[in-house]
Protein backbone atom coordinates (compact mmCIF):
# COMPACT_ATOMS: atom_id res chain seq x y z
CA UNK A 1 0.00 0.00 0.00
CA UNK A 2 1.39 3.30 -1.08
CA UNK A 3 1.36 5.50 2.32
CA UNK A 4 2.22 9.15 2.21
CA UNK A 5 3.02 10.34 6.06
CA UNK A 6 3.49 14.00 6.82
CA UNK A 7 6.81 14.87 7.98
CA UNK A 8 6.42 18.86 8.41
CA UNK A 9 -11.85 18.23 9.74
CA UNK A 10 -10.63 19.04 10.23
CA UNK A 11 -13.50 20.69 8.17
CA UNK A 12 -15.43 23.50 5.80
CA UNK A 13 -18.79 24.77 6.37
CA UNK A 14 -20.92 22.08 4.33
CA UNK A 15 -23.02 22.93 1.60
CA UNK A 16 -25.99 21.44 2.86
CA UNK A 17 -27.41 17.79 3.66
CA UNK A 18 -31.00 16.48 3.50
CA UNK A 19 -32.71 14.30 6.74
CA UNK A 20 -30.10 14.16 9.80
CA UNK A 21 -30.42 10.64 11.53
CA UNK A 22 -32.85 9.44 13.52
CA UNK A 23 -33.32 10.44 17.21
CA UNK A 24 -31.70 7.66 19.26
CA UNK A 25 -30.10 6.30 16.65
CA UNK A 26 -27.02 4.10 18.58
CA UNK A 27 -23.63 5.93 16.87
CA UNK A 28 -20.72 4.28 16.24
CA UNK A 29 -17.54 4.40 17.75
CA UNK A 30 -14.38 6.24 16.92
CA UNK A 31 -12.51 3.05 17.25
CA UNK A 32 -9.68 5.09 18.41
CA UNK A 33 -7.97 3.01 21.15
CA UNK A 34 -11.22 1.20 21.21
CA UNK A 35 -14.33 3.28 22.80
CA UNK A 36 -17.01 2.29 23.26
CA UNK A 37 -20.70 2.73 21.35
CA UNK A 38 -22.81 5.28 22.35
CA UNK A 39 -25.96 7.10 21.69
CA UNK A 40 -26.83 10.30 21.69
CA UNK A 41 -30.84 11.91 20.47
CA UNK A 42 -30.43 13.75 17.05
CA UNK A 43 -30.37 17.64 17.56
CA UNK A 44 -31.00 20.59 16.35
CA UNK A 45 -27.68 21.90 14.56
CA UNK A 46 -29.06 24.76 12.34
CA UNK A 47 -30.22 25.30 8.83
CA UNK A 48 -28.24 22.87 6.56
CA UNK A 49 -31.42 20.54 5.57
CA UNK A 50 -31.30 18.59 9.22
CA UNK A 51 -27.38 18.59 8.93
CA UNK A 52 -24.78 20.62 10.43
CA UNK A 53 -21.46 21.13 10.44
CA UNK A 54 -20.83 20.07 14.13
CA UNK A 55 -17.60 22.40 14.89
CA UNK A 56 -19.43 25.79 14.26
CA UNK A 57 -18.60 28.77 13.14
CA UNK A 58 -16.92 30.62 15.76
CA UNK A 59 -13.43 32.88 15.40
CA UNK A 60 -11.56 29.60 17.44
CA UNK A 61 -12.63 27.72 14.63
CA UNK A 62 -11.84 29.40 11.08
CA UNK A 63 -8.43 29.93 12.74
CA UNK A 64 -8.37 26.34 13.65
CA UNK A 65 -9.36 25.60 9.82
CA UNK A 66 -6.96 27.64 8.38
CA UNK A 67 -3.93 26.43 10.99
CA UNK A 68 -4.93 23.56 9.71
CA UNK A 69 -4.86 23.83 5.95
CA UNK A 70 -1.44 25.21 6.59
CA UNK A 71 0.33 22.54 8.48
CA UNK A 72 -1.13 19.98 6.17
CA UNK A 73 -0.41 21.50 2.70
CA UNK A 74 2.13 19.56 1.92
CA UNK A 75 0.44 16.31 2.62
CA UNK A 76 -3.00 16.83 0.78
CA UNK A 77 -1.80 19.44 -1.97
CA UNK A 78 0.86 17.12 -2.92
CA UNK A 79 1.60 16.67 -7.02
CA UNK A 80 1.40 18.78 -9.62
CA UNK A 81 -1.66 21.42 -9.93
CA UNK A 82 -4.47 21.90 -12.09
CA UNK A 83 -3.61 22.71 -15.35
CA UNK A 84 -3.72 26.43 -17.35
CA UNK A 85 -6.68 27.64 -18.50
CA UNK A 86 -9.10 24.19 -16.46
CA UNK A 87 -12.08 24.97 -14.57
CA UNK A 88 -11.80 24.00 -11.24
CA UNK A 89 -14.89 23.92 -9.13
CA UNK A 90 -14.50 23.58 -4.67
CA UNK A 91 -17.22 21.96 -3.44
CA UNK A 92 -18.07 23.38 0.15
CA UNK A 93 -14.83 25.85 0.35
CA UNK A 94 -16.45 27.06 3.50
CA UNK A 95 -13.70 29.90 5.03
CA UNK A 96 -11.48 29.87 2.00
CA UNK A 97 -8.76 27.68 4.32
CA UNK A 98 -8.60 25.24 1.19
CA UNK A 99 -8.66 27.62 -1.60
CA UNK A 100 -5.77 29.64 -0.31
CA UNK A 101 -3.88 26.50 -1.28
CA UNK A 102 -5.85 25.48 -4.37
CA UNK A 103 -4.89 28.72 -6.09
CA UNK A 104 -1.66 28.84 -4.76
CA UNK A 105 -1.07 25.16 -6.30
CA UNK A 106 -2.78 26.11 -9.86
CA UNK A 107 -2.19 29.96 -10.12
CA UNK A 108 -3.28 29.66 -14.12
CA UNK A 109 -6.73 27.69 -13.35
CA UNK A 110 -9.97 28.68 -13.08
CA UNK A 111 -11.71 28.32 -9.40
CA UNK A 112 -14.72 28.67 -9.16
CA UNK A 113 -14.97 28.14 -4.76
CA UNK A 114 -18.71 27.42 -3.85
CA UNK A 115 -20.70 26.90 -0.15
CA UNK A 116 -23.67 27.17 1.30
CA UNK A 117 -23.07 29.62 4.05
CA UNK A 118 -22.82 33.60 3.31
CA UNK A 119 -20.98 34.11 6.02
CA UNK A 120 -18.16 31.88 5.67
CA UNK A 121 -17.98 32.88 1.91
CA UNK A 122 -17.71 36.73 3.02
CA UNK A 123 -14.54 35.45 5.23
CA UNK A 124 -13.51 33.43 2.42
CA UNK A 125 -13.33 36.49 -0.13
CA UNK A 126 -12.05 39.28 2.14
CA UNK A 127 -8.73 36.59 3.11
CA UNK A 128 -8.37 35.79 -0.93
CA UNK A 129 -8.85 39.20 -1.57
CA UNK A 130 -5.91 40.42 0.99
CA UNK A 131 -3.51 36.95 0.11
CA UNK A 132 -4.28 36.28 -3.49
CA UNK A 133 -5.54 38.99 -5.27
CA UNK A 134 -4.73 38.30 -8.46
CA UNK A 135 -6.62 34.60 -7.87
CA UNK A 136 -8.30 33.74 -11.52
CA UNK A 137 -11.41 32.66 -8.90
CA UNK A 138 -14.83 33.05 -8.30
CA UNK A 139 -17.35 32.78 -5.34
CA UNK A 140 -20.68 30.86 -5.57
CA UNK A 141 -23.32 30.53 -2.77
CA UNK A 142 -25.49 27.26 -3.93
CA UNK A 143 -26.60 24.44 -2.32
CA UNK A 144 -24.38 21.32 -2.55
CA UNK A 145 -27.35 19.29 -3.80
CA UNK A 146 -28.86 21.98 -5.92
CA UNK A 147 -25.78 23.05 -7.77
CA UNK A 148 -26.24 25.80 -10.65
CA UNK A 149 -24.37 24.97 -13.25
CA UNK A 150 -24.33 22.92 -16.46
CA UNK A 151 -23.51 19.62 -17.25
CA UNK A 152 -19.88 18.92 -17.98
CA UNK A 153 -19.17 22.68 -16.97
CA UNK A 154 -15.96 21.70 -15.47
CA UNK A 155 -12.73 19.93 -15.79
CA UNK A 156 -11.94 19.30 -12.28
CA UNK A 157 -14.03 18.80 -8.53
CA UNK A 158 -11.78 19.43 -5.52
CA UNK A 159 -13.98 18.29 -2.31
CA UNK A 160 -12.14 18.43 1.01
CA UNK A 161 -13.34 17.81 4.29
CA UNK A 162 -17.13 18.15 3.23
CA UNK A 163 -18.29 14.23 3.11
CA UNK A 164 -17.99 13.92 6.85
CA UNK A 165 -20.97 16.27 7.40
CA UNK A 166 -23.53 15.18 4.65
CA UNK A 167 -26.65 12.73 5.67
CA UNK A 168 -26.35 11.59 1.61
CA UNK A 169 -22.69 11.82 0.64
CA UNK A 170 -23.28 9.56 -2.66
CA UNK A 171 -25.77 11.73 -3.83
CA UNK A 172 -23.85 14.51 -3.17
CA UNK A 173 -21.05 13.25 -5.23
CA UNK A 174 -23.45 12.31 -7.99
CA UNK A 175 -24.25 16.05 -8.24
CA UNK A 176 -20.90 16.82 -8.68
CA UNK A 177 -20.46 14.13 -11.54
CA UNK A 178 -23.25 15.44 -13.36
CA UNK A 179 -21.18 18.93 -13.77
CA UNK A 180 -17.82 17.36 -14.78
CA UNK A 181 -17.11 16.88 -18.19
CA UNK A 182 -16.31 13.50 -19.57
CA UNK A 183 -12.85 12.77 -18.62
CA UNK A 184 -13.13 15.04 -15.74
CA UNK A 185 -11.75 14.17 -12.94
CA UNK A 186 -12.71 14.67 -8.75
CA UNK A 187 -10.28 14.79 -5.82
CA UNK A 188 -11.88 13.99 -2.46
CA UNK A 189 -9.77 14.17 1.01
CA UNK A 190 -11.66 13.33 4.08
CA UNK A 191 -10.12 12.52 7.93
CA UNK A 192 -11.40 8.99 10.00
CA UNK A 193 -11.22 9.59 13.54
CA UNK A 194 -11.28 5.74 14.12
CA UNK A 195 -7.30 6.04 12.67
CA UNK A 196 -6.54 8.33 15.84
CA UNK A 197 -3.92 6.31 17.89
CA UNK A 198 -2.09 7.70 20.22
CA UNK A 199 0.42 7.58 23.60
CA UNK A 200 0.44 7.29 26.37
CA UNK A 201 -3.40 5.15 25.69
CA UNK A 202 -5.80 6.51 27.44
CA UNK A 203 -9.99 5.34 28.00
CA UNK A 204 -10.82 8.40 28.67
CA UNK A 205 -9.56 10.82 25.79
CA UNK A 206 -10.98 8.21 23.39
CA UNK A 207 -14.30 8.48 25.45
CA UNK A 208 -13.68 12.14 24.53
CA UNK A 209 -13.25 11.74 20.66
CA UNK A 210 -16.13 9.37 20.68
CA UNK A 211 -18.35 12.09 21.67
CA UNK A 212 -17.24 14.10 19.11
CA UNK A 213 -17.97 11.17 16.72
CA UNK A 214 -21.42 10.30 18.32
CA UNK A 215 -22.22 14.36 18.08
CA UNK A 216 -21.14 14.15 14.32
CA UNK A 217 -23.97 11.28 13.77
CA UNK A 218 -27.03 13.18 15.29
CA UNK A 219 -26.44 15.59 13.36
CA UNK A 220 -26.48 14.08 9.92
CA UNK A 221 -22.63 13.45 9.95
CA UNK A 222 -20.04 10.96 9.65
CA UNK A 223 -16.45 11.22 11.41
CA UNK A 224 -15.14 7.97 10.42
CA UNK A 225 -16.23 8.60 6.56
CA UNK A 226 -12.84 8.55 5.02
CA UNK A 227 -12.58 4.62 5.42
CA UNK A 228 -15.80 5.01 2.99
CA UNK A 229 -14.28 7.15 0.25
CA UNK A 230 -13.02 4.59 -2.62
CA UNK A 231 -17.24 2.62 -1.91
CA UNK A 232 -18.74 6.04 -1.90
CA UNK A 233 -17.33 7.49 -5.31
CA UNK A 234 -17.62 4.08 -6.74
CA UNK A 235 -21.30 4.35 -5.46
CA UNK A 236 -21.53 7.67 -7.20
CA UNK A 237 -20.55 6.31 -10.37
CA UNK A 238 -16.88 7.44 -10.95
CA UNK A 239 -14.44 5.33 -12.74
CA UNK A 240 -10.67 4.90 -12.25
CA UNK A 241 -11.47 5.00 -8.53
CA UNK A 242 -8.11 5.10 -6.67
CA UNK A 243 -7.57 5.80 -2.32
CA UNK A 244 -4.06 6.72 -0.88
CA UNK A 245 -3.88 7.35 2.99
CA UNK A 246 -2.28 10.18 3.73
CA UNK A 247 -0.86 10.16 7.47
CA UNK A 248 0.20 12.32 10.40
CA UNK A 249 3.03 10.97 12.83
CA UNK A 250 3.73 13.36 15.46
CA UNK A 251 6.16 13.08 18.17
CA UNK A 252 8.78 15.46 19.92
CA UNK A 253 11.04 15.33 17.00
CA UNK A 254 8.28 17.05 14.97
CA UNK A 255 7.31 20.07 17.40
CA UNK A 256 5.77 21.48 13.59
CA UNK A 257 3.31 18.82 13.49
CA UNK A 258 2.99 18.28 17.67
CA UNK A 259 1.79 22.23 17.92
CA UNK A 260 -0.18 22.64 14.73
CA UNK A 261 -1.93 18.74 14.30
CA UNK A 262 -2.26 17.40 17.10
CA UNK A 263 -2.89 20.61 19.72
CA UNK A 264 -4.43 22.88 17.60
CA UNK A 265 -5.75 20.78 15.12
CA UNK A 266 -6.91 17.53 16.90
CA UNK A 267 -7.32 18.55 20.28
CA UNK A 268 -8.75 21.90 19.59
CA UNK A 269 -11.46 20.03 17.21
CA UNK A 270 -12.53 17.47 20.31
CA UNK A 271 -12.37 20.21 22.89
CA UNK A 272 -14.51 22.44 20.78
CA UNK A 273 -17.54 20.02 21.51
CA UNK A 274 -17.38 19.81 24.88
CA UNK A 275 -20.49 21.98 25.91
CA UNK A 276 -22.41 19.87 23.53
CA UNK A 277 -21.23 16.69 24.04
CA UNK A 278 -22.29 16.98 28.31
CA UNK A 279 -25.42 19.01 27.27
CA UNK A 280 -26.32 15.77 25.23
CA UNK A 281 -25.55 13.66 28.38
CA UNK A 282 -22.51 12.37 26.72
CA UNK A 283 -20.26 13.14 29.56
CA UNK A 284 -19.77 14.57 32.34
CA UNK A 285 -17.75 18.12 32.81
CA UNK A 286 -15.36 16.35 34.91
CA UNK A 287 -15.16 13.17 32.75
CA UNK A 288 -14.49 15.29 29.14
CA UNK A 289 -12.35 17.61 31.26
CA UNK A 290 -10.02 14.66 32.23
CA UNK A 291 -10.32 13.24 28.53
CA UNK A 292 -8.91 16.07 26.92
CA UNK A 293 -6.50 16.42 29.88
CA UNK A 294 -4.99 13.08 28.44
CA UNK A 295 -5.08 13.68 25.05
CA UNK A 296 -2.73 16.72 25.78
CA UNK A 297 -0.36 14.28 27.27
CA UNK A 298 -0.18 13.06 23.61
CA UNK A 299 1.76 16.57 22.66
CA UNK A 300 4.34 16.33 25.29
CA UNK A 301 7.28 14.74 26.37
CA UNK A 302 7.06 11.19 25.03
CA UNK A 303 3.55 11.76 23.68
CA UNK A 304 2.96 10.57 20.09
CA UNK A 305 -0.16 11.04 17.97
CA UNK A 306 -0.90 8.94 14.70
CA UNK A 307 -4.18 10.28 12.09
CA UNK A 308 -4.78 8.98 8.78
CA UNK A 309 -6.49 11.18 5.94
CA UNK A 310 -7.69 9.68 2.97
CA UNK A 311 -7.44 11.11 -0.44
CA UNK A 312 -9.31 9.61 -3.72
CA UNK A 313 -9.20 10.09 -7.11
CA UNK A 314 -11.86 8.91 -9.92
CA UNK A 315 -12.74 9.81 -13.10
CA UNK A 316 -15.91 10.57 -14.94
CA UNK A 317 -16.74 7.88 -17.64
CA UNK A 318 -17.01 8.61 -20.98
CA UNK A 319 -20.82 8.69 -22.17
CA UNK A 320 -21.15 5.76 -24.50
CA UNK A 321 -21.50 6.71 -28.54
CA UNK A 322 -24.91 6.15 -30.06
CA UNK A 323 -23.16 3.51 -32.10
CA UNK A 324 -22.28 2.00 -28.83
CA UNK A 325 -25.84 2.25 -27.13
CA UNK A 326 -27.70 0.80 -30.26
CA UNK A 327 -25.53 -2.19 -30.04
CA UNK A 328 -26.03 -2.62 -26.41
CA UNK A 329 -29.70 -2.80 -26.76
CA UNK A 330 -29.44 -5.11 -29.77
CA UNK A 331 -27.58 -7.73 -27.75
Amino acid sequence: MDTTTASASPSPSPASAPAAAPPSAPVPSSGAAGGARSAVPATSHGAFGGAAYVHGYSGEETARLRAQADVLAALLHDGPGYPAGSRVLEAGCGVGAQTMHLVAASPDAHVVALDRSAASLAEARARLAAHAPHARLEFRQADLYELPFAEGEFDHVFVCFVLEHLADPVGALAGLRRVLRPGGTITVIEGDHGSAFFHPASERATAAIDCLVALQAAAGGNGLIGRRVQPLLSAAGFAEVEVRPRTVYADETRPELVEGFTRNTFIGMVEGVREEAVAAGLSTAEEFARGLDDLRLTAGPGGIFHYTFFKGHAVKPAAPSAGRRAAGRAR
